[in-house]
């Protein structure tokens, strides 16, 4: 039954109740304005204070628990509280509602507004724009650009398109960015190349030693520009060993053709994007290398060095190499398309430069693009004045020895090259002065001493340890069963020590010296024609069915390949067969035909400094080869003998006595 204790209170609190309730019904128009009234109308509090808690959204246990509740001030206070409560969380809400509301509100406000701009746009068919803003500029860029009429009305078509995109979609973006690129290009933009061949020649004078045929060749393309400048098309290839100057020479060409100079690596490259460009519709597309590079130069006609272009890759991504064909086509380069850019740039103010260590990787179609200049090893003439004009003199200065006096003897550049490299090219010899010159900076700075004179072995002993590079075992004159041939390897030529043993068995040959498949070709074709010609040259009949033949190259770690050393092999078995040592010193090299003729072989002039390493004076050549030793530095001529002959029978009457 319900009952009120104190009266006074409660009639205090139905005031608070009646005027809460009453405003909760103003700030939500959800209630409607006849609760307020209603409750008013009520004679009985028990119903006014039954009928708010039916109004208010409360859990259903606690609004049973109020409607239960017989103490009637004790109801009325908790409803008091409920409906403030109810009060605060509608007000909340209805804040969070208006926000909201507002923000679809203005969203909708300004797409209802680009709408209608487009639309007026479209009726007039025209762009209004201020003078200020940032698409007038591009438009106004871009309508400017020395574009041919096609190329223009594509450029402009996709500016008609970005103008109405949204700017917060990727297509916007995707065409911005192109549009960028297309702005940047240098369409017109060239250096003031100066062309004297004056000029040119002491500058590649300064910076190489030698060379002189790549020079004139530099010569030659700049006096044909003289007579006429519009004569494009020129490919470069040099091809050489490492360190011997390919790079470094693109390097002077460009700075004395006052040209500048871009250098990007083809090495290990697979995706033939990589040249062409992307497609630009994929999501981080790019134009290829060779776009890229001239943006950088930010002129059309700029020196591009394609490096390493003979370690290039090919995947299922593409061809590179394929796609050089059309870089590099006088026919094409004036109307070269980047998939990136779609629309033709001109390529044929571009001179275009590649480097490689061997031709052997390099495609045909390829290879028939470019005219090949082969720098080869250098002498040791060559090193020593390198050594002395060029290397000193920079890595003095880059370690600081500028007012120090270091004197380097002759016989200790000699020692340096000998003892302490082993290349074609300078880059060891470079990094070995590097070395003495960190040393000697030490000293300097330990020691405060301010001269050093470097003359002999024991110096260099001291500052760069014991000598690096250890000779072959073998010395002249050599022991039975061994020749010497002569190899060409990417590096520089190599000398090739030939072993042969020979002992009782059942009729095996057994190769070893990791050789590869033409060198194993080679010492059987030795053996058959060995076994063909045995009465005459061993004047003695052999059973070689109870013979086995052990032919070795020493340094068995390294791969060895190539038809230079049939001759070799020859010499070997026959040395082991008669028990004659071969005539010393001497060297060899040729590829023999199972009918023993002497057929030419490649890389004379490497093979000829490799000899001359390691003292050798004699070396028989194929007759063939005999026009290649207009090649080999006259220094090296004149120290050592050449024996050209056509068939195996003469060099075996040189090597023996038959």
């Amino acid at each position: 039954e319900e009952f009120i204790d104190d009266q006074e209170k409660f009639d205090k609190i139905m005031v608070l109740l009646q005027n809460e309730f009453q405003t909760l019904i103003e700030m939500d128009g959800s209630l409607p304005n006849r609760l307020g009234k209603m409750s008013q109308l009520l004679d009985s509090p028990s119903r006014v204070i039954d009928l708010i808690i039916g109004t208010l959204t409360l859990p259903r246990s606690i609004a049973v628990a109020l409607l239960g509740e017989p103490d009637l001030a004790r109801r009325a206070e908790e409803t008091l509280y409920a409906t403030g409560n109810e009060r605060t969380f509608r007000g909340f809400a209805a804040k969070v509602e208006n926000r909201i509301n507002n923000e679809i509100n203005q969203q909708n406000r300004k797409y209802f507004i680009k709408k209608q701009i487009q639309a007026l746009q479209q009726e007039l068919a025209e762009q209004v724009w201020s003078p200020n803003d940032e698409l007038f500029a591009l438009h106004e860029r871009l309508r400017k650009l020395p574009l041919s009429e096609e190329n223009k009305e594509e450029v402009l078509r996709e500016f008609s398109r970005l103008k109405q995109m949204q700017m917060e979609s990727s297509e916007y973006s995707t065409t911005r960015s192109w549009l960028n690129w297309i702005e940047k290009m240098p369409w017109t933009q060239r250096s003031d190349e100066k062309l004297s061949i004056t000029n040119i020649q002491e500058e590649l004078d300064r910076d190489h030693y030698g060379l002189d045929k790549v020079k004139d060749r530099i010569i030659e393309y700049a006096a044909v520009r003289l007579r006429q400048p519009e004569h494009y098309g020129t490919t470069l290839c040099f091809v050489g060993p490492p360190g011997v100057g390919k790079t470094s020479l693109a390097r002077s060409i460009a700075r004395s053709m006052n040209r500048k100079l871009q250098i990007f690596s083809l090495g290990g490259v697979k995706d033939e994007a990589e040249i062409r460009g992307h497609r630009r519709t994929y999501i981080g597309a790019l134009p290829g290398k060779v776009i890229t590079a001239i943006r950088r130069a930010k002129v059309k006609n700029p020196v591009i060095v394609l490096d390493e272009i003979d370690k290039i890759g090919k995947d299922y991504r593409g061809d590179p190499a394929s796609a050089l064909l059309e870089v590099l086509d006088p026919v094409q380069q004036k109307e070269f398309v980047d998939h990136y850019l779609d629309i033709s740039f001109d390529l044929s103010e571009v001179f275009f430069i590649c480097t490689a260590n061997t031709l052997e990787t390099i495609p045909h179609a390829l290879k028939d693009r470019l005219e090949i200049i082969t720098l080869s090893s250098y002498t040791i003439e060559d090193k020593e004045n390198i050594a002395r004009k060029h290397l000193l003199p920079a890595q003095r200065q880059k370690h600081g020895l500028d007012d120090i006096e270091v004197n380097i003897s002759d016989q200790a550049i000699t020692h340096l090259i000998d003892q302490y490299t082993e290349e074609a090219g300078v880059r060891g010899l470079e990094r070995e002065i590097a070395a003495i010159c960190r040393k000697i900076s030490r000293i300097v700075v330990e020691k405060k001493q301010k001269s050093f004179v470097i003359s002999s072995q024991n110096n260099l002993y001291k500052l760069l340890g014991p000598p690096k590079i250890h000779k072959q075992n073998y010395r002249f004159p050599l022991p039975v069963g061994v020749s010497t041939g002569l190899a060409w390897t990417p590096t520089g030529g190599e000398i090739l020590f030939i072993e042969t043993l020979i002992f009782l068995g059942s009729g095996k040959l057994k190769l070893t010296g990791k050789l590869g498949e033409v060198m194993q070709e080679s010492a059987q074709a030795a053996l058959s024609f060995v076994r063909f010609k045995a009465k005459e040259l061993l004047h003695t009949d052999v059973d070689f069915s109870k013979l086995d033949i052990h032919l070795h190259c020493p340094d068995g770690a390294t791969p060895k390949d190539g038809p230079s050393a049939g001759l070799a092999c020859l010499i070997s078995l026959v040395s082991a067969l008669r028990k004659e040592p071969v005539k010393s010193p001497l060297a060899m090299t040729g590829e023999l035909t199972l009918r023993g003729k002497i057929t030419p072989v490649g890389g004379i002039k490497e093979k000829c400094l490799a000899a001359r390493r390691v003292g050798i004076k004699t070396i028989i050549i194929p007759v063939d080869n005999e026009v290649d030793l207009q090649e080999v530095p006259q220094a090296v001529r004149e120290s050592i003998t050449f024996i050209p002959v056509e068939t195996a029978g003469e060099a075996l009457k040189y090597c023996f006595n038959l």
